[in-house]
């Protein structure tokens, strides 16, 4: 009897101005979708010590809050179902929340094709003209990026209700996922967005899962002294960069008078369309120009007046990285940073020549000093300017990636984690998906097992058994005209092992959908529909393959080697002929070379495989694949060894 009293307040209170600090956290909102068929945590922040209480459809539930004003309370499983109104209360305070729906929600991570919007698919305008499901909703995580975990978003947040006016800004892989499911299940679907283009997978782990993998320690502990004096993290930076170039290399270009270097075209910019650029051995990626790490120098005159006062470096925007030196000596480092400014040490500038040294780490084209001319230029503080508007000069460099700066907003360490995913709370999630990896196709080697650390660090937050579907990077770059290394089979692979090694975990293949020429493919409505399908294998245990046949092991048959397969619909197909994208390799790549292969029922024979000791399948950048099976989705690539 007394909570109903409790309860019949909160609702005539409901009509009341709105409170200044709300009762439930920015997760529970109007248009809320919460997860069906398992316990409901709500929380949110009250008066220390008050007792809140919160109900939804008659169920009701109370708790304390901490000493901080934290309180955290479960509401029983509920089926799917709604609108219904959520209510919070605590002393004559109350919070209600409108048009909340139960049914299966998802939180939808990763960079830059997962936040590719509906608006930018194929077909667009027929899809959001068609969007008037009112029971697909979203909530997009403004892009944060913070040295600390937050408990609270940085940035509002809301739930829109699909409708053409809003789905436009939807999510596309999301979206599309989405309404499969809807057509296979009937129930509401609510979409939880926290994608950030550009970022790598070590932004998305919080502090201590990375501590324990052991990889990124000097980085964490850099961050740590970033935390509580950036100066002298910028100073640390500057001698773990240094440190790193001459680990690989006896010159010292922040030292260099830049004799030799190239001369840059007027006005800096984009250098994607510098003509003439290319490699140190001649080559460029066709339709890309060089992307990689370049130095960047001019020289300024300067009088003894003009030295003698305080000033600030201001190279305007630089993308995507830099590290800069003013007469060799280290003055701090950006990351996509409106303008790239750094504080000058007094007694540095001298009269005369003043060399301007920095250093761009490139992982796509738009990048370089990119701003007007007159965005660079040492800043007095007496308010004169002195352009850097004489001749710059440029190095590129070959196969070296600089390391990167800790608290940098995409590259960084921890910081998508702890301004994206830790302020959501412990939200209920029917599942994850994950579609990221070309930010880290030159760092590979550590991927799996950081990709791993995130999926256990998330499921401390969210549930032990949330489970993830990967979306393994597309084709994109030159078709292999012979066996090849190739940085994004690298990521590919480490993405296949983790999916294999996770009970709880689903590989998505997009190998044929990409496009080789288009970092981001627009063709999202088949990313979502294989997104369901994996999705109806791991989430809801319909006996279906997740993503096509899957290669679980290559054993020899004497002088031949036998590939067999896994989740093969009615036998194996290959397209137009005889599988193609096989390879035989020996201990080195260039051992490598590509197979005769032969489809036999569930199994792939290749051919004279005496001397060989792996077999890969559809590796390099975009490799044609041909094998499939009737259920038309394609075997994905993968490097195994012979046993």
């Amino acid at each position: 009897m007394m909570r109903a009293a409790i309860f019949a307040s909160v609702f005539t209170l409901a009509a009341s101005p709105a409170l200044a600090a709300p009762l439930l956290h920015p997760m529970f909102a109007d248009h809320a979708v919460l997860q069906r068929g398992m316990p409901i945590s709500v929380y949110g922040d009250a008066a220390p010590g008050s007792t809140v209480t919160a109900g939804i459809a008659g169920k009701e539930t109370t708790a304390k809050a901490d000493a901080d004003g934290h309180w955290r309370a479960t509401l029983p499983a509920m089926d799917a179902g709604g609108p219904y109104t959520l209510v919070a209360a605590s002393g004559g305070e109350s919070q209600t929340v409108h048009d909340v729906l139960v049914g299966d929600v998802f939180l939808c991570t990763g960079q830059s094709n997962m936040q590719l919007s509906v608006a930018r698919a194929q077909n667009a305008a027929a899809e959001i003209a068609a969007a008037t499901d009112d029971k697909v909703r979203e909530l997009e995580i403004q892009r944060v990026a913070v040295p600390t975990p937050q408990s609270a978003f940085p940035q509002p947040v809301a739930w829109q209700v699909e409708s053409p006016k809003t789905a436009g800004a939807f999510s596309a892989s999301c979206t599309f996922m989405a309404h499969e499911l809807r057509r296979h299940l009937h129930v509401p679907v609510g979409m939880v967005v926290a994608a950030w283009g550009g970022t790598r997978v070590r932004g998305w782990v919080g502090e201590q899962a990375l501590r324990k993998l052991g990889d990124f320690n000097d980085a964490l502990d850099m961050l740590d002294v970033y935390k509580r004096d950036p100066a002298a993290a910028e100073a640390q930076w500057n001698t773990a960069w240094e440190k790193w170039w001459l680990s690989g290399s006896q010159d010292k270009p922040w030292t260099s008078d830049m004799s030799g270097w190239q001369r840059a075209p007027e006005g800096l910019g984009p250098w994607y369309d510098w003509p003439g650029l290319s490699l140190p051995d001649g080559s460029a990626e066709p339709g890309v120009g060089f992307v990689g790490q370049m130095w960047l120098g001019t020289h300024i005159n300067l009088t003894a007046a003009q030295a003698a006062r305080g000033a600030t470096l201001d190279l305007g925007s630089a993308v995507e990285e830099e590290k800069s030196w003013v007469n060799g000596t280290g003055v701090g480092g950006s990351s996509i940073a409106p303008s790239a400014t750094h504080r000058l040490p007094a007694g540095l500038l001298h009269a005369g020549d003043n060399t301007i040294m920095t250093n761009i780490f490139c992982s796509w084209k738009n990048c370089g000093l990119i701003g007007p001319k007159d965005s660079r230029a040492i800043r007095f503080d007496d308010g004169t300017n002195m352009v850097l508007d004489g001749p710059w000069y440029y190095r590129p460099v070959q196969d070296r990636i600089a390391v990167q700066l800790p608290w940098g907003p995409m590259h960084g360490i921890t910081q998508q984690y702890n301004g994206m995913i830790a302020p959501i709370g412990p939200y209920s999630f029917k599942g994850a998906v994950w579609y990221q990896g070309e930010s880290n196709i030159y760092f590979a080697s550590t991927y799996q097992k950081t990709l791993e650390a995130m999926m256990a660090n998330w499921r401390q937050q969210f549930g032990a058994k949330l489970p993830f579907l990967i979306v393994q990077i597309p084709d994109y770059g030159p078709f292999p005209t012979r066996p090849t290394a190739s940085y994004w089979s690298d990521v590919r692979e480490a993405q296949r092992r983790a999916a294999e090694g996770d009970a709880n975990a689903a590989l998505v293949v997009t190998i044929d959908i990409g496009d080789p020429k288009v970092l981001h493919p627009t063709n999202k409505q088949e990313v979502g529909r294989r997104l369901s399908i994996a999705a109806r294998h791991l989430f809801y245990g319909e006996k279906i393959a997740p993503s096509g046949p899957r290669a679980t092991g290559a054993h020899r048959q004497g002088v031949n080697v036998v590939v067999d397969f896994a989740d093969v619909d009615t036998g194996l197909l290959s397209y137009s002929g005889a599988p193609t994208a096989f390879e035989l390799c020996g201990k080195t790549q260039a051992s490598c070379r590509f197979a005769r292969a032969a489809v036999h029922g569930d199994v792939v024979l290749l051919h004279d495989a005496r001397d060989a000791t792996q077999v890969r399948y559809c590796w390099g950048d975009s490799p044609i694949c041909t094998l499939t099976d009737a259920a038309s989705l394609p075997a994905g690539p993968f490097e195994l060894p012979i046993k």
